[in-house]
């Protein structure tokens, strides 16, 4: 199938995916921090109907307005300290709004589904560049901030008392999740992008390994997750977004029945 353009387009994509999704999935789950991506997967749709309807390249637009909204949600966070779910309300009802209204006005001439599921047939060179922009970027950030945001993730208090700028780190943080959100749109789409952040994270802790392993095989199970998912989504000619979600699902609960079947064996 690799003799295709569009799927050797989408394979290289797809690798990128998986290796920055659990990258940045494992300090928002640690964090108690996952329903902010889906909260920033859904704004995302705003971004992608304001770049179809300015002609701009739609990963790009939503990677600016997600970094937006992202940023918001930690400006929000310092005022409904006790109040945290307001703020998705707040942001899946602006974002959510902002997209409907420009899609349903007519103003926007392409069809958005494939953006909404994922597809592996849209996948253009010109995406590739952008999300191996993103992608590198993203990476070399969080290389950059990686003591810095292990502090955070596990002792925020303890962290600024360190004299970390936790403040900063947090709105670069949140433009890295929209960054994340951004290069998954076009394959995984943008209803189960959450999935494809959490999931493999979640697979990995279940090995109870260090923080390090721990990264290490969630990106290994994001790589099993999305390949498998391409290539069945390919064979049944279906929506690589629900596929991925589905066997990700699966590897977790697989991971589970073999964690409970080897604990049952032990005398």
């Amino acid at each position: 199938m690799f003799e295709y353009a569009f799927m050797q387009n989408a394979f290289i994509v797809a690798v990128l995916i998986s290796i920055v999704c659990p990258l940045i999935g494992i300090f928002l789950v640690l964090r108690r921090y996952s329903m902010i991506g889906d909260a920033l997967s859904h704004a995302s749709l705003a971004g992608v109907a304001i770049g179809l309807l300015l002609d701009a390249n739609p990963i790009l637009s939503a990677f600016g307005l997600t970094s937006v909204f992202g940023i918001l949600i930690e400006v929000l966070r310092q005022r409904f300290r006790q109040y945290a779910e307001l703020i998705l309300v707040i942001i899946l009802s602006l974002s959510v709004g902002i997209a409907i209204t420009i899609i349903s006005s007519g103003m926007v001439h392409t069809n958005v589904e494939s953006f909404l599921f994922g597809s592996i047939l849209t996948v253009t060179r010109e995406d590739v560049w952008s999300v191996l922009l993103l992608s590198i970027v993203s990476i070399l950030t969080i290389i950059k901030l990686y003591p810095q945001l292990v502090m955070l993730t596990f002792d925020e208090d303890g962290a600024k008392i360190a004299g970390v700028k936790s403040r900063l780190i947090n709105y670069v943080f949140a433009v890295l999740v929209a960054a994340t959100i951004s290069v998954s749109i076009r394959i995984v789409g943008i209803l189960v992008i959450s999935s494809l952040i959490a999931l493999p994270v979640a697979t990995a802790l279940q090995l109870r390994k260090g923080f390090r392993r721990t990264m290490v095989w969630s990106v290994l199970f994001s790589f099993l997750d999305i390949i498998l998912g391409l290539g069945i989504a390919y064979g049944i000619d279906a929506a690589p977004g629900g596929v991925t979600a589905i066997v990700s699902v699966l590897m977790l609960l697989a991971v589970i029945a073999y964690k409970e079947t080897a604990q049952a064996r032990r005398p």
